[in-house]
């Protein structure tokens, strides 16, 4: 039984190897050809491919369910087309023993695929998009065309590039009065942070006063003490399917505490956090397709019926998703739901081939 397992885990494991491959390689040179549009500055083409390189662990762990999915079915369709399915049966190698011999391999990706999702891909993409943004120019206020908005009190700030390791690029301050008057605008090129505050880095300071008298005077440094730390701008510069789950929980609870609405961030954690779920309940689906309504059809069809169902899937979490935060129930919920019907019709369809 043993090397039957071994077996069917290779045929599995290299079937879906070879989809995410594909689909990741489609994925890259899509980014790529987008990237090309945003050429400038000192952000050339050999830097718009390492950009694309830095996303590819977090296009990994997008699309490991459909891969997944598509994978066994190409897996366990080349089984069924040559009766090895039915030798095995016939065997006495029961349903739920080929079943484990499938969620096995699986289960390899899913461990590695959790851990890139949560200690590579959210770092990998933070550096993608600030080494972009400081390529593309950060010695002017507002340059880049995303950077980081923020406000604290009364002063609103801009950043052009944040980067991982506590170093903010083209800084723009702007400091209001009561009443809404503008009091002081400033321009920082570069800070770093040292503990308990920023160090910054060569900047121009313009005070506008209640006489509209403007008194302007640059700096070669100075310290700023603030509230902002490099670990919430790590969390604000990235969209929160972007974050991991730990950073997910932490500013979710944070929103709670400032009465804040977190469903945004809660949402996001649950996806993270049920996504092994999710990709075993497709494959739960991909194997009852091969023991049922798939098992005599054709390789082509099974790839299009699998593209098929992964979209769906995806299309109902996009629909529950928001659908929880307008109405109000458990974003944990929404998540769950199209997973429980997944693994209720696989499990369906295995009994009714049985």
């Amino acid at each position: 039984m043993r090397k039957l397992q071994r077996y069917i885990a290779a045929q599995v494991w290299g079937s879906v190897m070879g989809v995410l491959l594909v689909i990741v390689s489609l994925d890259a040179i899509a980014d790529l050809v987008d990237q090309l549009s945003q050429l400038k500055g000192d952000y050339t083409f050999l830097e718009a491919l390492f950009y694309v390189v830095l996303y590819i662990p977090s296009s990994v762990c997008d699309y490991l369910p459909l891969a997944a999915l598509v994978g066994c079915l190409i897996g366990l369709g080349l089984l069924a087309n040559s009766s090895e399915l039915v030798v095995m049966r016939a065997a006495g190698v029961s349903v739920r023993q080929l079943i484990w011999s499938v969620m096995r391999p699986v289960l390899l990706f899913i461990i590695v695929g959790a851990l890139v999702g949560e200690y590579v891909s959210p770092y990998t993409d933070q550096y993608a998009d600030s080494r972009r943004d400081l390529l593309q120019g950060h010695e002017r206020a507002l340059q880049s065309e995303r950077g980081l908005w923020f406000r604290e009190g009364s002063e609103y700030m801009h950043f052009n590039a944040v980067l991982p390791n506590g170093r903010l690029y083209g800084i723009t301050r702007y400091k209001f009065a009561d009443g809404g008057r503008l009091e002081q605008a400033s321009f920082i090129r570069s800070a770093i942070y040292q503990g308990d505050h920023w160090v910054e880095q060569g900047g121009e300071i313009t005070q506008f006063d209640a006489e509209d008298k403007v008194d302007r005077e640059e700096f070669i440094s100075r310290n700023w003490y603030t509230e902002i730390s490099p670990s919430l701008l790590n969390v604000l510069v990235l969209d929160p399917d972007e974050l991991p789950m730990q950073r997910l929980y932490a500013y979710a609870n944070y929103q709670e505490k400032q009465n804040i609405d977190s469903s945004e961030y809660r949402l996001a954690f649950w996806q993270k956090a049920l996504q092994p779920l999710a990709t075993l309940s497709l494959v739960m689906i991909a194997i009852s397709f091969i023991f049922g309504p798939l098992r005599q059809t054709t390789m082509g069809f099974r790839v299009f019926i699998g593209v098929i169902v992964g979209l769906v899937f995806q299309t109902s979490q996009k629909l529950f998703g928001p659908m929880s935060i307008i109405m109000g129930f458990s974003p944990m919920f929404a998540v769950l739901i199209p997973i429980a019907f997944c693994f209720a019709f696989g499990w369906l369809l295995i009994k009714r081939s049985q």
